[in-house]
Parts: structure tokens; C-alpha cells; sequence
């Protein structure tokens, strides 16, 4: 993923989905670790990175080998493995694309989805959690930008709650 000069590969990102899991008005939080790469003890919202090996042994719906519903079975597998919970079908709502610390170029797919099952359980990459309302969400050192997804399904789920 390097040329020559030890520089990644401008063309080559990682891609990342993330969910913002909705439960009684409020969204699950999490707390990432101080070894993480990006954004280290900042508080966000579960995902991960798509890798090739977790999908490329799903069946096909042709012959050259391509997969349609990808992100939604790795947010659902992330959601599982970072937090323990199951959710229901996410629901895009936006993307963003940021660069690490290490050079590497980041797409972030972001969705949200209905709490479904399951009592949080953190994986090792994570700290702490708390399920926060909008205006609690405000208290905590999230990571830029979450907060405005915050908002944004918060004006799809509750418009007229939110005075729109």
C-alpha cells in the first residue's frame, strides 16, 4: 500500500461504515482507546473498516465475483463485535472522507439504524459507552462532526419534537 517513497498509495483508501444506533430517543456512544491510530480516547459511534476477507466468501449474484449488500452485513458484524448489540437495517445518511495521522486517505460511510437486541459489551478498542440524548451528547469530546449526524437523524426520527 506504499510506493517508493514510503507514502501510501494516493489512489488506495480504507473504507469505513459506521452506525448511529438509535434506542428510546437516545444514541449509543463509545469511547475509543488511547492506542487508536485516529482519533484516540475521542467518543464516537461503532464501525469498522470493510476488509476483503470478511465478505469475499459471500456468495455472488454473477459470475465475476462482486457483492451487493456488503456494508450493511460488516456495519451489523462491527456493531456485534465493538459493542455486542444487533440492530435493525441501516439507513444511509452521509459520507465523509478524512486523512489519518499516518497518511492513509479514509471514507466513511455513515449510517444509522434502530436498536434491536442485546446489553453493550465493549471490545477491546473501546472504553466506555453511554446512551445519550441530543443535548447530552454535548457533554462529551466526540469526535468533530458527530454530533451534527446526531442532529441530522434526529430531525428524520423527530421533527416536530426538534420544533421543525
Amino acid at each position: 500500500m506504499t510506493n517508493n517513497n514510503n507514502t501510501p498509495d494516493p489512489r488506495l483508501h480504507f473504507v469505513v461504515a459506521t452506525a448511529i444506533i438509535v434506542k428510546d430517543g437516545k444514541f449509543l456512544i463509545a469511547k475509543r482507546a488511547a492506542h487508536e491510530k485516529a482519533f484516540p480516547n475521542k467518543w464516537t459511534v461503532p464501525g469498522g473498516k470493510l476488509v476483503l476477507h470478511e465478505y469475499s466468501k459471500l456468495p455472488h449474484k454473477t459470475e465475476y465475483p462482486q457483492w451487493y449488500n456488503v456494508v450493511d452485513r460488516v456495519l451489523k458484524k462491527e456493531v456485534r463485535e465493538e459493542v455486542g448489540l444487533e440492530i435493525d437495517k441501516p439507513q444511509y445518511l452521509c459520507d465523509l472522507v478524512f486523512v489519518r495521522p499516518d497518511g492513509y486517505p479514509v471514507v466513511t460511510l455513515s449510517y444509522w439504524a434502530n436498536y434491536k437486541s442485546g446489553e453493550v459489551s465493549l471490545c477491546k478498542d473501546l472504553t466506555d459507552h453511554a446512551w445519550v440524548t441530543l443535548e447530552e451528547a454535548k457533554n462529551y469530546d466526540l469526535i468533530e462532526g458527530v454530533w451534527d449526524e446526531f442532529k441530522e437523524v434526529s430531525e428524520l426520527l423527530w421533527p416536530i419534537a426538534l420544533g421543525n
